[in-house]
């Protein structure tokens, strides 16, 4: 399995960075999870963290080297996030719940399967074209009564992680990935500011997704002004295992069985690590996960 994957988030106008990416995989198997903690309730940060280091958990240990049943897994460690950060609000007797939206892709094999509650959304693309990408859960993308032409406020979500009643999840059927597929995680930040014909011109402009990833960032933020939202997008393009690697790419054929990657840290960061994810500390962990890599490699021959 090979792919290419480019990671970037940023404040944007805000106070804080609510928003969480990050993905991990095994020999032959990648999950890639970013959520978006909601504004107007408190410590959406928390929520964000909290989802992506619980679904990675479960990703990790039913991740052995192939998740078997990738609809149900999506399914359960949905559930399983929602419920911890539940605990969380319970043991700290909060009034509100801290709250986030999710979305989750599952790569296995030569498909891909993915999960999302709220607004943040998944595009798929393909030769140019926008293949398909997630409809939010949201007033704004349900279907309007025929005639009906009132305004609807597109941050007005249905459904959550960490709200009192039990969340909604939409999953996909698995998507036959083709060698060039292009899959871009986001967060409102990204789309509410750009329309989907320039995300997908932008995506498919020839330019290898790590410089495609973090232009979609920068015009997100300069169309934002300064009130942006915070903007976090996760953008990989699908290679066959007989294709060739580029800048960023990253091959898992090498690895061992029991080998498990990650870039989706344990535990609540500091303010000043969460403001600004930046390319340098993204290269970093990608080159502490190739480093292990070739470790396990060397073991193995």
């Amino acid at each position: 399995m090979k792919f290419s994957v480019f990671q970037v988030s940023r404040k944007g106008g805000r106070l804080k960075n609510e928003d969480r990416m990050g993905y991990c995989y095994t020999r032959e198997s990648g999950l890639f999870v970013l959520a978006d903690g909601m504004g107007g309730h408190p410590e959406g940060e928390v929520a964000a963290q909290l989802a992506l280091q619980t679904i990675a958990a479960l990703y990790q240990r039913e991740a052995r080297p192939t998740v078997k049943d990738a609809k149900a897994f999506l399914a359960e460690s949905a559930m399983a996030a929602h419920q911890q950060i539940m605990r969380y609000a319970s043991h700290k007797a909060m009034l509100d719940t801290p709250r986030t939206t999710v979305v989750a892709a599952l790569l296995q094999g030569t498909t891909a399967t993915w999960m999302h509650c709220g607004d943040s959304r998944l595009y798929v693309v393909r030769d140019g074209r926008l293949l398909t990408r997630t409809r939010d859960h949201s007033h704004a993308e349900r279907p309007k009564p025929h005639g009906s032409d009132m305004p609807v406020n597109r941050n007005l979500l249905l459904t959550c992680l960490g709200s009192p009643t039990t969340p909604l999840f939409d999953i996909s059927p698995p998507l036959q990935l083709q060698r060039g597929d292009r899959i871009m995680l986001c967060s409102d930040g990204v789309w509410g500011v750009l329309d989907d014909a320039l995300i997908v011109h932008t995506l498919s402009s020839g330019k290898p997704v790590s410089d495609a990833a973090p232009d979609l960032a920068e015009m997100a933020l300069r169309k934002g002004g300064a009130h942006s939202d915070n903007v976090t997008l996760i953008a990989l393009e699908w290679a066959m295992s007989d294709s060739s690697g580029e800048d960023h790419g990253i091959s898992t054929e090498t690895i061992d069985d029991g080998v498990f990657a990650s870039t989706i840290q344990a535990g609540m960061p500091s303010d000043s690590e969460i403001d600004d994810m930046d390319e340098d500390a993204i290269e970093r962990s990608i080159a502490e996960i190739n480093e292990a890599i070739r470790r396990s490699a060397a073991r193995k021959t």
